[in-house]
């Protein structure tokens, strides 16, 4: 392991980093075909890097500049036993999160813990969401696709059953058609609305493995089910989870939130730039954020483009259509 000795002269912005051993299989690794790794750093940095062999020269903001050095740094090391990719690079970036690499006195992120692993989040809306729902009754996270709101409020839910904080998970989701119709498909009720359930089951089975998921939904401590099954009911020492929450109309939210009971943790999740209801029938997630935005014990959490962690031309598109939507709203 080298020490990476790095020289900052703060009157030019220019931070010069020293790469050490020298390997020219890793600094290949590590740049990417055509100093496409840098190019990524570069632009969601704003910085500029130059590199001659070993020798990288970082120039913009101090706090962007010396961010990106303790980026390539560990970059560096990973490549003597991984291969750098871009998915990689991104994730990376999203793990130093945008606020911590400019601003050093960034919280320390959460980590949620099953028997699975552990579970680190990445940046900081990520670890303000799973700090709130450990902390408060009711949280909303809400945002585009991939910046992990379900995957964590699972992991949260699994945490806690574990840990005998809650007895039972209930995960719920609205069986609402996006652009198709359900009523011809095959089968039962429950076979018709599983595929709508299936990215909760699918980070179930990655955190408790399949025979101790089915094993649990046998014994009723976990209930995957549609949102119409909640009408109702009263759900005490539970985790609950409602998924896809912009597809709910007003009454249906105001139905969910009202089933929460002593003990119960409730997390609600949705993207309200997705909605699939019918053009006129208002969204209860777009409602609730502004009934209740203003109550103790509830916490809103706004996800954004920059917090996605799927493929990074996921976060290309879901930029590109809130601009779009920006321009038609302005005309």
């Amino acid at each position: 392991m080298g020490n990476f000795p790095a020289i900052l002269n703060s009157q030019s912005n220019l931070l010069e980093l020293l790469l050490t051993p020298e390997d020219n299989l890793r600094l290949a690794n590590l740049c990417g075909q055509m100093d496409a790794h840098l190019r990524q750093i570069e632009q969601r940095l704003g910085i500029e890097i130059t590199n001659r062999g070993n020798v990288f020269k970082l120039q913009g903001a101090i706090q962007a500049i010396n961010g990106a050095c303790e980026l390539i740094k560990d970059l560096y090391r990973i490549s003597e036993k991984e291969t750098i990719t871009p998915e990689l690079v991104h994730l990376h970036l999203q793990q130093a999160g945008i606020e911590a690499l400019l601003d050093k006195s960034a919280q320390s992120a959460a980590t949620i813990r099953t028997r699975r692993g552990y579970i680190r989040v990445r940046g900081h809306h990520q670890n303000n969401y799973v700090e709130a729902i450990r902390s408060q009754h009711l949280t909303f996270g809400i945002g585009p696709a991939g910046t992990g709101k379900t995957y964590l409020a699972v992991a949260c839910a699994v945490e806690a059953l574990e840990q005998d904080y809650v007895k039972r998970l209930v995960l719920v989701r609205p069986a609402v058609e996006a652009g198709e119709r359900l009523g011809f498909l095959p089968g039962d009720l429950s076979q018709k609305v599983d595929p709508y359930l299936r990215p909760m089951y699918d980070a179930l089975y990655e955190m408790l493995g399949f025979e101790k998921v089915d094993k649990l939904i046998e014994k009723n401590v976990i209930e995957v089910a549609p949102l119409a099954y909640m009408r109702g009911r009263t759900l005490n020492d539970a985790f609950i989870i409602m998924d896809e929450a912009q597809n709910t109309t007003i009454e249906q939210m105001k139905m969910f939130l009202t089933r929460i009971g002593f003990g119960s943790t409730a997390v609600v999740t949705g993207d309200i730039t997705q909605t699939d209801l019918p053009r006129h029938v208002n969204s209860g997630l777009r409602q609730v954020m502004q009934v209740l935005k203003s109550v103790e014990g509830i916490e809103f959490i706004m996800f954004d483009s920059a917090d996605v962690v799927r493929h990074p031309l996921v976060q290309q598109i879901v930029d590109a259509y809130e601009q779009h939507e920006n321009k038609s709203e302005n005309k």
